[in-house]
């Protein structure tokens, strides 16, 4: 492990700080290092992994499409292509719609930031605490200071208004406002909810002024919070909708997504993209859609979330459990998240802290009883050893 980590230091830039570990293999919601120590996922790649590792469906697709045809470029098409867009296209299920295919959520946020720019308008009204990518562009719409400090001046004219505050959403928008810009969920935040109303809100005062209603589904979309879309609860019609993360399922896949006139903004030459929507992508994509209709896994996320948000709000050191489907979110009794994550680790279950306080869950929609039961059993004694 230690002669990873070294040839890790030495070889690749030092972005992400040290590696927790080295994986080298995965197995439904299972994973092992290069030690041959074993854990249960409950992170599954930050809510990518929807159908865990080394799915058979998932890898026949992506092997098959490869043998088949790979890379073609955007001067053509294949039928992958065409047939997820009009997937996402019916699921969402907003009417007419229009798809550009990217490699990342961060490439699906830097396309709609720029379709919105084709409305005449340049003002972007976006909530804090959301995140929206590292590219130039998402950055200047992610508002955690330490992100941004170090590559000021950002572009856009971004304006950052309270989540959940209506009336300073209202306040911010004007006739000069492109698009207001939220996450149903904010996922970095650490699964913090939009309150009852507020997307409807939302929604009205974006039309109020004429202004596009972007709605960020990186981290939420496709059945990980038990609907295909977080957005579907509220019943609202957005006009833009940017998925990636859990789309592929492990194999690199974003998308943008305009919804009636919206779908029309992009004109030839005014966006480009060398690898998104190739055929092996896409296969992926339809192959994580298949599934997850097949096996019934928006209801299992569902129930399965519901049965674990319950039992973690028992623990007393725990103090607010939040969430929807299996997109999971805890807030600790202390600032000991860093503690709590890695004696997580220690006892073979990977989480995440994304703030002092906060725990953050997004398993594998597949992960079973037994799997979710070890988790649970071992929980207090973890945030025993964390001091907790």
């Amino acid at each position: 492990m230690t002669d990873f980590k070294d040839r890790y230091a030495t070889s690749l830039m030092n972005t992400f700080g040290p590696p927790k570990l080295t994986l080298v293999r995965g197995e439904g919601a299972h994973v092992w290092d290069d030690q041959g120590k074993a854990y249960l996922d409950l992170l599954g790649g930050i809510a990518v992994n929807a159908l865990g590792h080394a799915h058979p469906a998932l890898v026949d697709a992506v092997t098959t499409q490869m043998r088949t045809l790979g890379h073609i470029s955007n001067f053509f098409t294949s039928p992958t292509q065409v047939e997820l867009a009009e997937r996402l296209v019916e699921v969402l299920d907003a009417g007419p719609a229009k798809v550009f295919f990217t490699n990342s959520g961060t490439e699906a946020n830097e396309a709609a930031f720029k379709l919105t720019r084709r409305t005449g308008r340049t003002q972007v009204v976006v909530a804090e605490g959301g995140f929206h990518g590292r590219t130039m562009g998402a950055l200047a719409l992610t508002s955690k200071q330490a992100y941004r400090t170090p590559f000021e001046p950002l572009p856009g004219e971004v304006t950052f208004v309270p989540f959940g505050d209506v009336q300073a959403l209202a306040a911010a928008v004007s006739e000069e406002t492109a698009a207001v810009l939220l996450e149903p969920i904010q996922g970095e935040a650490g699964v913090v909810m939009a309150p009852e109303g507020y997307l409807a809100a939302a929604r009205q005062i974006a039309d109020q002024h004429g202004a596009l209603l972007w709605l960020d589904e990186v981290q939420t979309g496709v059945g990980r919070t038990g609907a295909w879309f977080a957005h579907h609860e509220s019943g609202v019609r957005p006009d833009i909708v940017t998925v990636a993360k859990g789309l592929g399922g492990g194999f690199p896949i974003g998308a943008c997504i305009g919804v009636g006139a919206a779908g029309e903004l992009l004109e030839p030459g005014n966006h480009g993209t060398t690898f998104g929507g190739n055929p092996v992508a896409c296969a992926a994509g339809l192959a994580v859609m298949n599934l997850i209709e097949a096996e019934g896994l928006r209801q299992r996320a569902t129930e399965l979330g519901q049965r674990l948000r319950a039992a973690l709000a028992a623990e007393p050191r725990v103090v607010e459990v939040r969430g929807a489907g299996l997109l999971i979110g805890l807030d600790l009794a202390d600032d000991k998240s860093a503690e709590v994550t890695a004696a997580a680790l220690a006892a073979g279950f990977i989480i995440n802290n994304p703030t002092p306080r906060r725990i953050r869950l997004a398993p594998p929609l597949i992960l079973t009883d037994a799997d979710a039961d070890s988790f649970l059993a071992a929980w207090p004694g973890i945030l025993d050893e964390a001091g907790l």
